[in-house]
């Protein structure tokens, strides 16, 4: 690793396979395969507890995947004249502490006392940066451009997702992979006609609503926290904020989420029509390709019999597939795939349409959660519920009593 390449700082200052957000209550668990049932070679799957069991249509196995279970559109809670149900004015009132939090409390806030941060150089090899990412146990890294020091974008996931598509519809320049720079990856964005490298910043002062207004226009998951060096009057990453942390900051301090009672299936909260999906047997090389063209994260694992969901394929786990440059790995099928996860991955969370925000803000303050499945009472896919889904809600959600969204 070229020292020069890579940057450290360092802050000073401060297994179940399948779980689920609880809402409440308690019921047996809901009969699903074993992996001996499906595919041999699949991972162990673990059946969720199932806390409500909600009535819902079951799920096609074919083609793509259309919610039968009709959600209600998002609307405001409070219409002139009429009168506002309790549970309402508790969501409106939850929803309003929290923007007001939001406003008050800035991006500098949520940074924990004590943390590292990598910063990769742009002349860094591709090759070398998954390395490091691999090594530092993270899935992304703030570039820094040392001809004009200034920051140069945010490295993620997606963007190893471009190369490894555009390498494999191009396997004549394969041999050239070692030799590709991270400075170089806007070519293959332009080539492949996808989202150019996350640049957006936000400086440390600037209040968390805003910076989650930036994620959302965005479609950004993290955001870099981008200062100017007071002796130098250069830029300084100072750190990257991600969703989950925001949330978490969110469920921690702000004892309103309390309030959010109303059910998934009152809020329009989520994806429901037309959900990528693949099975244990289908090709990575597909699955890899869906996440790209549709710009999504993961894609949910279907048993081919009963479509229960058996776990989700998500674009970190393409960098263990390709760590050290094993690109024969990409021919593998899912459930091979899923094998070379590490030990500790701490498998899936579900909810269903009856679970509501206040659980799954508990369960996001006590575990990391990056989405959520939503499942019916057989364990089949009906949705998926992301952090950017939450998010959006808790700012954008109209509060329809003066106007106020």
């Amino acid at each position: 690793m070229a020292d020069d390449k890579v940057k450290t700082t360092t802050h000073n200052g401060q297994n179940d396979q399948f779980r689920r957000a609880r809402a409440g209550g308690e019921a047996s668990r809901p009969n699903t395969p074993s992996s001996k049932d499906t595919i041999t070679s699949a991972p162990g799957f673990v059946a969720p507890s199932s806390y409500l069991r909600p009535v819902t249509d079951s799920q096609p196995t074919g083609g793509e995947v259309k919610a039968t279970t009709q959600v209600a559109k998002r609307r405001p809670y409070a219409v002139m004249g009429a009168p506002v149900h309790p549970l309402d004015r508790e969501q409106v009132d939850g929803l309003r502490a929290i923007r007001a939090f939001l406003k008050v409390r800035t991006t500098y806030d949520v940074l924990p006392l004590s943390y590292r941060l990598i910063v990769l150089d742009t002349s860094l090899l591709v090759k070398k940066s998954l390395s490091i990412l691999i090594q530092c146990g993270i899935v992304s890294a703030p570039l820094w451009d040392s001809k004009t020091s200034t920051f140069a974008g945010l490295l993620t996931t997606s963007d190893y997702l471009n190369v490894v598509q555009y390498y494999w519809h191009h396997p004549d320049l394969l041999p050239a992979i070692d030799k590709f720079r991270l400075d170089s990856l806007r070519d293959i964005e332009r080539a492949l006609g996808v989202t150019p490298i996350e640049t957006v910043s936000i400086h440390p002062l600037k209040t968390l609503y805003e910076a989650c207004r930036r994620m959302l226009e965005s479609r950004a998951r993290r955001i870099p926290l981008v200062d100017i060096d007071d002796e130098t009057q250069r830029e300084m990453v100072v750190s990257v904020l991600t969703q989950y942390r925001i949330l978490k900051f969110v469920s921690v301090n702000v004892k309103e989420t309390q309030m959010l009672r109303k059910p998934l299936r009152d809020l329009m909260i989520g994806s429901y029509d037309n959900l990528s999906y693949a099975f244990m047997d289908s090709p990575v090389m597909e699955v890899i390709n869906a996440l790209v063209r549709r710009s999504i994260s993961c894609v949910p694992i279907l048993d081919k019999e009963g479509g229960v969901v058996l776990n989700v394929f998500e674009a970190v786990d393409v960098i263990a597939l390709i760590k050290g440059g094993d690109y024969d790995n990409l021919q593998l099928t899912v459930g091979k795939a899923l094998e070379k996860r590490p030990e500790d991955f701490p498998g899936i969370y579900t909810c269903t349409l009856n679970d509501r925000l206040d659980t799954i803000f508990d369960t996001i303050r006590k575990s990391r959660v990056h989405r959520l499945v939503v499942i019916d009472e057989n364990t089949g896919l009906v949705g998926l519920l992301s952090l950017s889904d939450i998010l959006d809600y808790t700012l954008n959600s109209p509060l329809g009593d003066d106007g106020e969204t």
